[in-house]
């Protein structure tokens, strides 16, 4: 009787941990299959991001020579001229024999047209067209200068000739009357200041951004004349 009781006991204790490793090896498999579905997509989605970054680097520059996948095309010639629709190997091989590239210029057509040129010389040229823009383009500064509603007539004096200085140097002047405290009911004497200033400047500069208020703060903006301006920068070229 006693030796039956051990044998059942040993029995449910086999059966208990057959059922505890077969949770275990269940949860080790649904961790392993988790971490692959996980690395699958973070792949998947690396490769995505991938092609588009290849895709807008390659929307970036036209497709050359072997590059063109088209079964035909219409090219224009060295020249510019309309050489009329050829087969794109057969394009290729014209090009070739004149040690130059074939250009697609305008996928989106139908045929799409090719151009042969020598693309090499054609980047250098177009670097140097917008360094040349860049070179000539206007560079307009915006200098600051702050004002007291009470300021006094040497200060004034002061701060107006080096509103001066900077719209002769073509610069664009932003304007700040600064309020504190008690002097916040008083926005006339701010308004007043301004008004003076733009009366006395009216001969190089003009007002761009009317008076506003926007905090504690008065602010306008005021440009110099085309003419001013056009001084300026043949102050700067010479």
């Amino acid at each position: 009787m006693i030796c039956e009781l051990f044998q059942e006991r040993a029995f449910a204790l086999r059966l208990v941990r057959r059922k505890l490793m077969g949770r275990k090896n269940m949860f080790s498999h649904l961790l392993t299959l988790s971490l692959c579905a996980g690395f699958f997509v973070a792949a998947t989605n690396s490769r995505k991001r991938e092609k588009k970054e290849v895709s807008a680097i390659a929307a970036q520059e036209p497709r050359l020579n072997d590059e063109i996948r088209t079964r035909e095309c219409r090219l224009i010639g060295y020249d510019g001229s309309q050489m009329g629709i050829f087969n794109t190997r057969e394009a290729q091989r014209i090009a070739d024999g004149q040690g130059l590239d074939l250009v697609e210029i305008a996928p989106n057509a139908e045929p799409p047209v090719c151009r042969i040129m020598d693309y090499g010389k054609f980047k250098y040229d177009q670097a140097i067209k917008a360094k040349q823009a860049r070179k000539n383009q206007t560079k307009v500064e915006i200098k600051e200068m702050k004002f007291r509603p009470k300021i006094d007539v040497g200060d004034y004096t002061t701060k107006k000739k080096h509103v001066l200085r900077f719209l002769e140097g073509g610069a664009k002047v932003k304007i700040t009357i600064m309020f504190r405290g008690r002097e916040m009911a008083h926005p006339e004497q701010g308004l007043s200041i301004l008004e003076r200033l733009a009366d006395d400047l009216k001969d190089i500069a003009v007002i761009e951004n009317a008076p506003k208020m926007e905090g504690r703060n008065m602010h306008m903006l005021i440009a110099p004349l085309p003419a001013s301006a056009k001084k300026a920068a043949e102050k700067d070229a010479k």
